[in-house]
């Protein structure tokens, strides 16, 4: 069976990520990779990739690459999918699926007027302990789930990016509303209003209220009251402000309760276990998806976070941008 070629554009942090999983799917391999970074298109090259490119526009024309798999700053996934669907190929792209809700219409149309298929990428949905969750809401283990929490804290933009104490650089655009659409909620937000729609069918309504610890113009932290189309309301609070990652679901059903949560390894484990395994146990939903939309490919089924699934999420995201909350 030909392997899936695969392309990777942009080797940020997430984009390591990518670049180490990708090398090591069984039915993928890694064509090519692109990024403006010389140093880092240099430490691809030392791993064993032949072709490197700082325009991913020249990647895009390599014959050899079915796939891409977008790992870029939100502000740059309008134009970096067009092309890559107009080049007819399929497309991994990193959440949020876009800065608002118009680009990720037009991301979604374009991917369907190319006939290319389009997943977002969302790992919690890979997650065992999450995915179970959506069994046990299925097969009404948990009865009627009436009240849910859904609490995602974490560093954001400003987490230790490596074992040194000194201050490290944040990319400027993480900090200008243009480039990101928003702050904490549309950020790691999307990662819990994806999960809970998973769970309990579109947000009817949902309101906000966000908070400015660090005097930005986005916010660094949101709680959101929310309404699903199954009943169940939902508490959504999410975070930058804390160092020490915290990620739990919390479901209360007329049968019974249930609480899911997951935390962050060592470093220094998790970056032993990357090297020596190409994964970690933290970033092995991260693998699971990659894989899972690979085997999409292979088989020709349409994959799921969809393009339509991202728009809703951001739908509303907008939604509770709109209807905030001011207790002043």
């Amino acid at each position: 069976m030909k392997k899936v070629g695969l392309g990777l554009i942009g080797l940020g942090y997430v984009g390591k990520i990518h670049f180490q999983h990708s090398r090591k799917l069984d039915n993928a391999s890694l064509v090519a990779v692109s990024d403006l970074s010389k140093k880092a298109l240099k430490a691809a090259r030392n791993a064993g990739v032949k072709k490197t490119f700082t325009n991913y526009e020249q990647l895009l024309k390599d014959s050899d690459i079915d796939a891409v798999i977008i790992a870029l700053p939100t502000h740059l996934h309008l134009e970096c999918a067009r092309k890559a669907a107009e080049a007819k190929k399929d497309i991994f792209l990193e959440k949020p699926v876009a800065r608002n809700v118009t680009e990720a219409q037009e991301i979604v149309s374009c991917a369907q007027r190319n006939s290319v298929k389009l997943m977002i990428g969302y790992p919690l949905r890979f997650n065992r302990k999450f995915s179970e969750i959506k069994e046990k809401i299925k097969s009404g283990t948990l009865g009627d789930v009436k009240i849910a929490h859904a609490t995602y804290i974490s560093a954001g933009p400003f987490f230790q990016r490596t074992e040194s104490y000194s201050p490290i650089p944040v990319p400027e655009w993480w900090f200008k509303k243009e480039y990101t659409g928003g702050g904490a909620l549309i950020d790691i937000g999307s990662h819990m209003i994806n999960l809970l729609r998973w769970y309990f069918g579109e947000v009817k309504d949902i309101r906000s209220l966000l908070g400015y610890r660090f005097n930005m113009d986005l916010e660094d932290s949101a709680i959101c009251l929310a309404k699903f189309e199954s009943g169940t309301a939902a508490v959504i609070s999410v975070g930058w402000f804390s160092q020490k990652l915290f990620l739990e679901i919390n479901l209360h059903g007329s049968v019974n309760n249930i609480t899911v949560g997951r935390s962050r390894e060592n470093r220094l484990l998790t970056a032993v276990q990357m090297l020596t395994t190409g994964t970690s146990k933290f970033f092995q939903s991260h693998f699971a998806g990659l894989q899972y939309f690979v085997d999409c490919l292979i088989h020709d089924l349409p994959p799921s976070p969809s393009g339509e699934d991202g728009v809703r999420d951001l739908e509303a995201i907008s939604m509770a941008y709109e209807n905030q909350i001011h207790l002043d």
